[in-house]
């Protein structure tokens, strides 16, 4: 059955976008999934500049005004997936929150999987894409800022009764004065599915418009793309380095368990 997930944070700059365009980067490529890619952030889209489209010719707006159908305002990217653009909204439009679940239903069967990219704010706007998600991802920053925001972004989406699915750690240093995963996990209340490292090849592949998972599909942050992916649909994915596959053997050798986040992957994937 094809799921809808929307992925959310009520604070701009952690990395939302871009791990909706990795994702379904990934999902197509590697796992062979229909993809569909939603830019429903009124306030700032950008997903389509992700992909060096800069003035899209049809955008989500205009499906959700009536001026053109879901179908015709679908973009093939050449890396397997679909997309439909967003657009900046300077005219005061309030539409029915159940508006965009509703565009969604009409060509939801010819997709696997639909990501939504939403809008870093506790508008309407968020609750038009909450209410079109089967369900939710949480991208968030190990800091406590950010931390703050996550959680009114998790009060909000379960006052809204959508299920979230996990947590996403973005841009990790590896520092001492970063909240560990335990701790956001307890704060938040909500799992942590992936850990992705601050990698400059993320900023080196968002330069040539390119998904990081295709530019530098070998590093650590695109690896953990892969595995969160291999987990949202229920497959197994294999880390094909060797030395990694060492490092987890030796930390349920010496700490008796794997790492928090590879032990939520495992559940999330079993559920699926």
């Amino acid at each position: 059955m094809s799921t809808t997930i929307g992925v959310i944070s009520l604070k701009g700059g952690v990395g939302k976008t871009t791990t909706v365009a990795n994702l379904g980067t990934v999902l197509a490529n590697d796992f062979n999934q229909r993809v569909l890619l939603i830019d429903a952030n009124f306030s700032a889209p950008n997903l389509a500049l992700h992909f060096g489209v800069v003035k899209p010719e049809a955008t989500i707006f205009d499906v959700l005004i009536d001026k053109i159908s879901m179908n015709r305002a679908i973009i093939k990217h050449d890396a397997g997936f679909d997309y439909i653009a967003g657009s900046l909204i300077n005219e005061k439009t309030d539409f029915d929150i159940f508006q965009l679940r509703k565009k969604i239903d009409l060509i939801k069967r010819n997709y696997d999987v639909i990501l939504i990219d939403t809008s870093p704010t506790s508008s309407n706007e968020m609750l038009i894409a909450m209410v079109a998600s089967d369900e939710l991802l949480v991208v968030t920053t190990p800091d406590y800022p950010t931390l703050s925001c996550t959680m009114k972004a998790v009060k909000m989406a379960k006052k809204k009764k959508t299920p979230i699915i996990g947590l996403i750690l973005n841009k990790i240093r590896g520092k001492k004065f970063e909240l560990t995963t335990e701790d956001i996990e307890d704060i938040a209340e909500t799992p942590v599915l992936a850990i992705l490292p601050d990698d400059i090849s993320v900023l080196e592949a968002l330069s040539i418009t390119t998904p990081a998972t295709l530019y530098a599909p070998d590093k650590e942050v695109c690896i953990e793309y892969k595995k969160l992916a291999a987990a949202l649909i229920g497959r197994e994915f294999k880390d094909p380095r060797i030395w990694f596959r060492m490092k987890q053997l030796f930390n349920v050798a010496v700490k008796g368990k794997a790492e928090k986040h590879e032990v939520n992957r495992e559940i999330l994937k079993e559920e699926r």
